[in-house]
């Protein structure tokens, strides 16, 4: 038994291109009910969770009778994690959810709407300042499209604005951009940044977000549109079974991926704490993947799972047309050949042979023409 309480598995590393109108919410999601609909011993249940009794090994749902299990797995996922502001995720949405995504795109492009019929200087230069928190691979990420969106594929559709001044400021908190990867490819995704416009700022943490902008280190940007992307953290899960002294919320978990004094319970993915080789294993979706696998492997015969091994296969992050990064041990890849393996991944790890072709044509077209084709205000 399957249970989630929406009815699509999304792709979550490409939402940011929904985010930016390069792709649509169908391009990324697919419908569980087909994922699943050769398993035939597998039932799906659209459901939310709110509680689980381990005594009675029951999952308790807002509506309807509760569902009994004998192993139950915990996969669900993370949030973005605002440090003690919640009051921020309203002027501050972060790309986790079809949702999230459709509001930021809504965000984006009615800046440059409003900027249009804008008279003040002064607001239609806060109009045209999009401001990105968090040097990960999703700000590196979204700053990185938001300014090829602005340069290139909004060139010549307004008359009162030009879109390539607009600015974008990606703000990091910490030292450098990319923290994961080795200083070598941070420095070239800086450099990379500001070729195609994007202020990069580190140092400096951000003190205030409102409507009209952003302080940081005492420093005020006016800036119509911000957008998170400076951490996360498990998402429900931990207090359906008890505390966890994790402080990004997780379940701390035996090499097994058996939630520690909970024998009947699993949990993998960025819900789990788990070291290896003294360090947590990073919330990527190749680790939960591998995890799922495992673990699915070893229940679907009814045996106790042997200790879990990730095995990584590199890390990667886009910055804009033909810059990336990758990371694999001693190999490190940076420009047109980061760039082209990124795609090749992205497009592999989607689910069904229909939305792999969708979006490598989607992705050819847009290459060729700088066109996007969701570029719609709903």
């Amino acid at each position: 038994m399957l249970i989630d309480r929406r009815n699509h598995h999304l792709f979550q590393p490409l939402l940011y291109q929904v985010s930016t109108a390069a792709l649509s919410p169908a391009d990324i999601a697919e419908p569980i009910r087909r994922v699943l609909a050769r398993a035939h011993n597998v039932a799906v249940m659209l459901a939310e969770v709110v509680g689980v009794d381990e005594k009675r090994r029951l999952v308790m749902l807002t509506a309807g009778d509760p569902v009994p299990f004998d192993q139950l797995v915990l996969a669900t996922g993370s949030v973005y994690n605002y440090f003690a502001h919640p009051e921020w995720a309203s002027v501050a949405p972060a790309p986790k959810s079809i949702a999230d995504a459709r509001e930021i795109r809504a965000r984006l492009l009615t800046a440059f709407e409003n900027a249009e019929r804008c008279k003040d200087p002064l607001d239609r230069a806060a109009l045209l300042t999009f401001v990105v928190v968090g040097g990960g691979p999703t700000g590196v990420e979204m700053a990185g499209t938001i300014a090829e969106l602005a340069r290139r594929t909004l060139r010549g559709n307004f008359r009162r604005i030009d879109p390539a001044r607009a600015r974008v400021i990606l703000i990091e908190a910490g030292p450098r951009i990319l923290a994961a990867f080795p200083q070598p490819l941070g420095d070239y995704a800086v450099r990379a940044l500001q070729r195609i416009g994007v202020e990069v700022r580190l140092g400096g943490a951000v003190e205030t977000i409102d409507d009209t902008g952003v302080t940081v280190a005492g420093d005020r940007i006016p800036a119509r549109t911000v957008i998170w992307g400076a951490g996360i953290r498990a998402a429900a899960g931990a207090e359906w079974i008890g505390e966890t002294s994790d402080r990004a919320g997780r379940l701390p978990v035996r090499p097994n991926l058996q939630v520690v004094d909970h024998p009947h319970i699993f949990a993998l993915g960025d819900v789990a704490f788990l070291e290896q080789d003294g360090a947590p294993l990073p919330a990527l979706a190749q680790v939960a993947q591998q995890q799922g696998r495992h673990l699915g492997r070893a229940l679907r015969t009814e045996q106790t799972p042997p200790p879990f091994r990730y095995r990584t296969k590199g890390d990667t992050a886009v910055i804009g047309r033909h810059a990336a990064v990758y990371s694999y041990g001693r190999l490190h890849l940076r420009g047109w050949s980061a760039w082209l393996l990124w795609s090749i991944v992205h497009i592999y790890l989607l689910i069904g042979v229909e939305r792999r072709a969708i979006v490598m044509l989607q992705w050819a077209w847009r290459y060729l023409t700088f066109e996007r084709g969701a570029r719609l205000i709903d």
